[in-house]
């Protein structure tokens, strides 16, 4: 792998990639003062692992770790095996899970201060241009106690991190990409959490709404959070779906032909697919909420 230290893309950021080795998720949050840092950081496959790449940021080491992790490699041997072929290494900075849990990061010595990382058990914490390392050790520390899947608790981690000082030129952008096997729309590929924010006054607040907006068309709530279509929820549908011209008949009564026809057009039309179960009458409830707080 050739390495080209070009001082033309100093991806001046923090970051975090991390691995539940329980649900398979693998994934990297970042934030930075460079404009869609998304775009060069996160790289993650499932399966084989993640990568962020950053400072004068060598792109290549986010397909070239992957495949050497997919064919077996752990964290740190891809690592090194990287570094090796990097005539560049001393200027970047990179963090690096692979999908058992192992983690591994470097920080060359030709990035600019404050730089540093702090790996732990399934995770890496790492940044450069930052006001202190106070940022990685928040990261760390919010990652290891906070609860819940891997997208959010990355996010928490990332908030904690721009709390603590983050990047000291300031904020623009901030991204979250993670992978599951079959975790993507429809289970047709691994694509978990794909957001962006390329360009924002507040971006990391900007990515935990696009995460709670992400959860909601696209999560899936347990057994006791699906209502069944029948009763008050099937009068509340009916409510609005009239109120919003998709319905035409009866409010109250039994389920019927022309109900579930316009339920499914009307479901559609909201993006709530994946949340409504047309065949077992089932609707989760944080969707029936979020629907009829719009009314």
């Amino acid at each position: 792998m050739k390495g080209r230290a070009s001082r033309e893309c100093i991806v001046t950021t923090f970051s975090i990639v991390a691995v539940d080795v329980t649900t398979g998720d693998l994934g990297v949050a970042v934030a930075s003062k460079f404009l869609a840092c998304g775009a060069v950081v996160p790289w993650a496959a499932a399966g084989a692992g993640a990568v962020a790449t950053q400072s004068f940021a060598n792109t290549a080491y986010g397909p070239e770790g992957i495949k050497m992790m997919r064919e077996g490699l752990s964290a740190q041997d891809t690592l090194a095996k990287l570094l090796a072929g990097d005539a560049g290494r001393d200027l970047r900075q990179v963090g690096i899970v692979d999908a058992r849990g192992g983690a591994a990061a470097h920080t060359g010595p030709g990035c600019h201060a404050w730089a540093g990382q702090q790996v732990g058990e399934g995770f890496t914490c790492q940044g450069n241009i930052l006001t202190g390392r106070d940022t990685v050790e928040a990261m760390a520390s919010t990652f290891r106690d906070c609860g819940g899947d891997l997208s959010g608790r990355l996010v928490t981690a990332l908030a904690a991190g721009e709390k603590a000082g983050g990047d000291r030129r300031g904020k623009q952008a901030s991204a979250l990409y993670v992978v599951r096997p079959d975790g993507g729309y429809g289970g047709m590929n691994d694509v978990l959490v794909d957001l962006r924010v390329d360009d924002h006054p507040d971006p990391v607040t900007e990515l935990r709404r696009l995460l709670c907006l992400r959860d909601l068309y696209f999560g899936s709530s347990p057994m006791s959070e699906k209502l069944k279509i029948e009763g008050a929820v099937l009068n509340d549908l009916r409510r609005l779906m009239k109120l919003k011209g998709f319905y035409a008949g009866q409010e109250v009564g039994p389920w019927d032909e022309p109900t579930e026809t316009a339920l499914d057009v009307f479901i559609a039309s909201e993006n709530f697919e994946e949340r409504v179960d047309l065949k077992n009458r089932t609707i989760d409830a944080p969707v029936l909420a979020h629907l009829l707080g719009q009314s």
